[in-house]
């Protein structure tokens, strides 16, 4: 009997999730789990390609680039099983991490979602699980020189530390990685689906964010899985970079506004106008703290105009989603 059914989002990634797959199934246990591919209108041949390696996966067409959150709360709602994992298509399965996951959790009554230690393809660990501050104070990191400065301040006053570099064998977080995302149905049952107005990031933070009322979230940290992180959404979007710190392209778009989202589900509208005041303040900081900084090292001035452009323009475009933003009305945050 399926105990086990496994998510899988495709957006022209056919090849990652064919490694992903063939890591798994390397060992006996993913023969039990039911597989499920949710296609977000990749208009290519990833299903020929998939289907014909693996026939038994489950295909589910979107029709449209609906995202991470509708894409895989599709998923869900289709299928049989007691227990969900989310799993990215960039991602490769050491030891059987899957079966040692579950029966962990099927042990474990009060772990209602789940994690392995992720890993980067050089085998250092990979942040995994994570911890909420106050008014999602830390999404303001990211901000050229404020960022810094404020993490100085966070350091000097022996701030807690939002994430766990590595986990110990089992470790309690706030939230967990959405590239490998074990959830119990009963819990899904009480705490609803992932927000269907995100498209991409932060949407698995504001569902581990009610996920958390039911029980507890672990992560293995003996369980390991590598991660490639963004590899598949870089591609999608044209962005080399590989963190969540990109504020200047159309990444750095969709990241900024999911982020802002998500503030205000969780944290309410005055958090969520603290965050828009201090990233609108970052403008003319930006544009001063460059000059001078470059000017001192002998360098050209404005050779960062280019990224503080796109930083306002990314900033107005957050401005103008801000109403929507406010009213918490539904709305799909869409941004590429």
């Amino acid at each position: 009997m399926l105990q086990l059914s496994i998510v899988i989002v495709n957006y022209r990634s056919a090849n990652y999730i064919i490694d992903c797959l063939s890591s798994a199934f390397k060992f006996a246990s993913a023969q039990q789990y039911e597989w499920i591919i949710v296609d977000n209108h990749s208009q290519d041949h990833s299903r020929q390609l998939i289907t014909a390696q693996f026939p038994m996966v489950h295909w589910i067409d979107m029709g449209y680039n609906a995202g991470f959150a509708r894409a895989n709360n599709q998923g869900i709602r289709q299928a049989k099983t007691s227990m969900v994992l989310l799993l990215n298509p960039d991602t490769l399965i050491i030891d059987d991490a899957i079966e040692n996951c579950m029966l962990r959790m099927q042990q474990n009554q009060e772990c209602i979602a789940a994690a392995v230690q992720l890993l980067n393809p050089d085998g250092s660990p990979q942040i995994t699980g994570n911890f909420f501050m106050k008014g999602g104070l830390n999404h303001l990191l990211p901000l050229p020189y404020l960022g810094a400065f404020l993490r100085k301040i966070a350091f000097a006053a022996n701030v807690k530390k939002t994430n766990v570099q590595r986990a110990g064998i089992a470790e309690k977080a706030d939230w967990i990685n959405g590239a490998f995302l074990m959830v119990k149905q009963t819990a899904i049952d009480k705490a609803g689906l992932l927000d269907e107005d995100f498209f991409l990031y932060a949407e698995e933070i504001e569902w581990c964010s009610r996920l958390g009322k039911y029980g507890i979230l672990m992560v293995f940290g003996d369980l390991f899985t590598t991660h490639l992180q963004g590899e598949s959404i870089n591609s999608a979007t044209n962005s080399a970079d590989k963190g969540y710190f990109n504020l200047y392209d159309k990444k750095g778009l969709q990241l900024m506004v999911s982020n802002h989202v998500r503030i205000r589900k969780q944290f309410g509208v005055g958090w969520f106008l603290v965050h828009l005041l201090v990233f609108t303040f970052e403008i003319p900081l930006f544009f001063v703290c460059s000059f001078f900084h470059h000017l001192l090292r002998l360098k050209n001035p404005l050779s960062q105009w280019q990224l503080i452009k796109q930083y306002t323009k990314n900033v107005f475009i957050l401005w103008q989603l801000s109403p929507v933003i406010v009213a918490n009305t539904p709305h799909f945050y869409k941004m590429f």
